[in-house]
C-alpha cells in the first residue's frame, strides 16, 4: 500500500540506520526538520551489546520529544523497523572484502553484517553516520563521489566506478550525507538550528557501568577523542586516558598483528601451498 502524500512535503522516504546516537540523530533531525523529507529509520539489534534496550529507549524518547515539539514529525517519521543481528547470513564475498580492508585498517565487524543485510532485504542507499575522524571516512576518502539525492539534497557515495572492489563491496548499497563534518561541526549546526535539548538525549556507550558511559569501549573513545568528552562522567574520562594511553595501542598493534596473519593465510599464494 502506497504512502499518502503529505501536502508541501517531499515524499521521497529516506532510509536511515539510527541508533538513539549522536552522529544518526543529527542526520534524523536534518532529514525531518530541514529536508522535511519522509525517513524510514532501521536499527539491527545486537544481542551481545549491553545498551541494545538503553538504544531503543533513546529513540522512543526522541520520538516523542520530536512529535511533541514538531508535530509534522508525525507523518513523515515512520515507524522504527528492527532487525536481529543474529538472523544475518554474511556472504563469502563480503567476508572477504572485510577481511582485505582490514589489513591497513580495523572497522568493526559491523561492517560485514550491515551490507549483508542490506543485500539480504534490497536496500540501496541507506544512509550511514560516518563523518571526519571516522576510520571508514579515511577507507573511502579516495573512492568516493558527490551525487544528487532524489529528495533534494547532495550526498556522498562510493564511486559506482569502483565495482567488484572490496570498498564497493562492503559500502556500495551506503550513502554518507556526514562524510565531510566531524562532531564538533555537527554540534555547532545543531545548537545554531535550535537542537541542542534533542542532541542531549542522545546515547552512544556500548557498555554502560550503571546507567551511564564507561569511557572504554569504541563509541566512549571516539566521543572524547572527537571532541565531545563532556559527555562521559569526568570519573570515566580519567580512566578511559590512562587505558587510551597504554591499554589502547597495545590492543591495536596485536589486532593488526593479528589481521596481517589472516591476510596472508588467505592469499591466493598462501591457498595453493596449502592447496
Amino acid at each position: 500500500m502506497s504512502t499518502p502524500r503529505v501536502q508541501g512535503y517531499d515524499d521521497t522516504t529516506v532510509n536511515l540506520l539510527w541508533t538513539g546516537g549522536w552522529d544518526s540523530t543529527y542526520r534524523l533531525l536534518q532529514l525531518l526538520l530541514r529536508h522535511r523529507v519522509r525517513v524510514a529509520p532501521w536499527y539491527l539489534e545486537d544481542p551481545t551489546r549491553p545498551s541494545t534496550q538503553i538504544e531503543i529507549a533513546t529513540m522512543a524518547r526522541i520520538t516523542s520529544a520530536l512529535h511533541q515539539r514538531f508535530p509534522h514529525t508525525r507523518e513523515l517519521l515512520q515507524p522504527l523497523r528492527r532487525a536481529a543481528v543474529t538472523d544475518i547470513d554474511v556472504d563469502d564475498d563480503i567476508a572477504d572484502a572485510l577481511r582485505e580492508i582490514r589489513r591497513t585498517m580495523f572497522i568493526g565487524s559491523q561492517y560485514a553484517w550491515l551490507p549483508a543485510f542490506c543485500r539480504r532485504e534490497s536496500l540501496d542507499g541507506m544512509e550511514l553516520g560516518v563523518h571526519v575522524d571516522d576510520k571508514v571516512q579515511a577507507v573511502l576518502r579516495d573512492c568516493s563521489e558527490e551525487f544528487d539525492h532524489p529528495a533534494g539534497f547532495r550526498s556522498i557515495r562510493v564511486d559506482p566506478a569502483r565495482a567488484g572492489t572490496a570498498e564497493r563491496v562492503l559500502f556500495g548499497r551506503f550513502t554518507f550525507p556526514l562524510f565531510r563534518v566531524d562532531k564538533r561541526d555537527i554540534e555547532r549546526d545543531a545548537l545554531d538550528a535550535g537542537w541542542g535539548e534533542l542532541m542531549e538525549m542522545t546515547w552512544f556507550c556500548h557498555k554502560p557501568v550503571r546507567g551511564r558511559p564507561c569511557g572504554f569501549c569504541p563509541p566512549c573513545v571516539y566521543t572524547i577523542e572527537e571532541g565531545l568528552a563532556r559527555r562521559v562522567p569526568q570519573s570515566r574520562r580519567m580512566l578511559s586516558f590512562f587505558y587510551r594511553s597504554v591499554a589502547l595501542p597495545l590492543k591495536t598493534s596485536l589486532r593488526q598483528m593479528r589481521a596481517s596473519r589472516q591476510g596472508r593465510r588467505s592469499s591466493p599464494e598462501s591457498r595453493a601451498r596449502n592447496g
